[in-house]
């Protein structure tokens, strides 16, 4: 088996355990959603049937007209209906917070059932009314408008099946309850309006229509949870493989491309800064100066280098490597490389006369070419890097800024790739470099 091909299993491994990851933590976020929806539900309830009782002492008298003379055993039963329903919702939720504390997923069948009775409690408001007020008048009460509470709530289940269900059992129950109710009123004086099938099926179809629409919210509410999930776990990923040291637009811009970060070979451009003579300065600090001096430097260089479209791919203690060119490229990285260093370098000096900073001298080195970039290391810990000559060649070539007593020094590939005027760097011949055989050309531009 091809190394490309043990990676590729890995990724689709690694892949499926986040994806398994996520439908846990999601189904544990659903049941928390589906808790509260029940917590809602307890409150209607109770808050509905707390009214139904002060109303019926405040119009005591056209209470009992409406319900002729037998207001009590009106206020009696739907004291049992209310504490029927109450029990069952408590359980209902204590059953909820038994599964978020084990971490259970529930049935399918379970929440198909919760739904179901859930859902049939205004069926039964209703048919408790049409024992006192009769079969027609009691579809007209407000038992009816209690079904698109619970279709709405329906929608904190994340699920849209069960918004469509908890819809058509609304809209089926209705209908069939008020072809029932008047048929039961055949004979009865009332107005034809009242006993049209018709606008009683129609607003069944209107409950289910309702369960659909939420359905279709819920759908758009789990799409976009998944896609900022999605969006978190990409960025997160390059966040990881990059550290904090790319720039937002770079991270933006990977974010757009979703690259898997394999091997591969690219040119680039790399760039070594080095600060001068700072194990001297390092033995006459405490650890915390040291910290800080260097957090004051790299503070402005990371923004430099970042806004020069590069990445500072290693810190080095007292300096850092940085690559242009990879995982991204604008074409021209041998120039932005160049003028990032330059402007390190006024930077530098610019600080250093304000005040702001100590004494300072860096040097840096440039050096461009072909090197094998991608993503390395393991499951636990993975890391952008860059590996080849071009790397080492760049690194000797910031280490000859002190036999040459300069600050900035580029290979003749960095030079030729920039070079629009021979006068701006001084050409220092063919330097031998260690663990090299042969010699390179390096140009001094400050």
């Amino acid at each position: 088996m091809s190394v490309a091909t043990r990676l590729a299993r890995r990724r689709r491994r690694r892949a499926a355990m986040d994806h398994d990851v996520f439908e846990q933590e999601f189904a544990l976020e659903s049941l928390k959603s589906d808790r509260l929806r029940v917590t809602i539900l307890i409150g209607a309830i109770v808050s509905a049937s707390l009214s139904v009782v002060l109303l019926a002492q405040i119009f005591a008298e056209q209470f009992q007209a409406v319900f002729h003379g037998n207001m009590h055993g009106f206020l009696m039963a739907v004291g049992v209906v209310f504490a029927a329903n109450l029990c069952f919702l408590l359980a209902e939720r204590t059953l909820i917070s038994r599964l978020i504390k084990t971490h259970t997923k529930p049935s399918s069948a379970l929440k198909y059932v919760s739904a179901f009775l859930e859902t049939s409690i205004p069926t039964t408001g209703i048919i408790v009314g049409s024992l006192f007020l009769g079969p027609i008048y009691t579809l007209f009460t407000p038992a009816a408008f209690i079904y698109p509470l619970f279709i709405s709530l329906a929608a904190l289940r994340l699920d849209v099946k069960l918004c469509i269900f908890t819809g058509a059992v609304a809209g089926l129950e209705y209908s069939l309850l008020s072809i029932y109710l008047v048929h039961q009123a055949a004979g009865a004086v009332v107005e034809p309006i009242l006993v049209g099938i018709p606008q009683h099926v129609f607003k069944g179809f209107l409950l289910f229509l309702t369960g659909v629409v939420t359905g279709l919210v819920t759908r758009q509410i789990r799409k976009r949870i998944l896609s900022s999930f999605t969006a978190i776990d990409e960025r997160n990923r390059i966040s990881r493989t990059f550290g904090e040291y790319v720039s937002p637009e770079v991270m933006n811009k990977l974010l757009d491309l979703k690259p898997d970060l394999r091997s591969e070979s690219k040119n680039v451009c790399v760039m070594f800064l080095d600060i001068r003579d700072f194990t001297r300065f390092a033995e006459k600090r405490s650890p915390e100066e040291v910290v800080q001096y260097l957090e004051s430097l790299f503070e402005f260089m990371i923004e430099i280098v970042n806004r020069h479209h590069g990445i500072i791919n290693k810190f080095l203690g007292d300096g850092f490597m940085a690559v242009f060119g990879a995982p991204l490229s604008d074409g021209k990285d041998c120039a932005n490389a160049l003028e990032a260093a330059q402007e390190i370098l006024a930077r530098v000096h610019q600080e250093v006369r304000s005040g702001a900073i100590l004494p300072t001298t860096v040097g840096i080195g440039l050096h461009a070419g072909e090197a094998v970039t991608g993503s390395i290391g393991s499951e636990l810990r993975r890391e952008y890097t860059v590996i080849g000559d071009v790397v080492n060649l760049a690194a000797r070539i910031e280490k000859l800024n002190k036999d040459f007593d300069s600050q900035l020094l580029i290979s003749e590939m960095v030079w030729q790739a920039v070079n629009a005027d021979g006068g701006k760097a001084v050409p220092m011949g063919q330097v031998q470099v260690r663990g090299r055989e042969q010699a390179i050309q390096v140009y001094q531009l400050a």
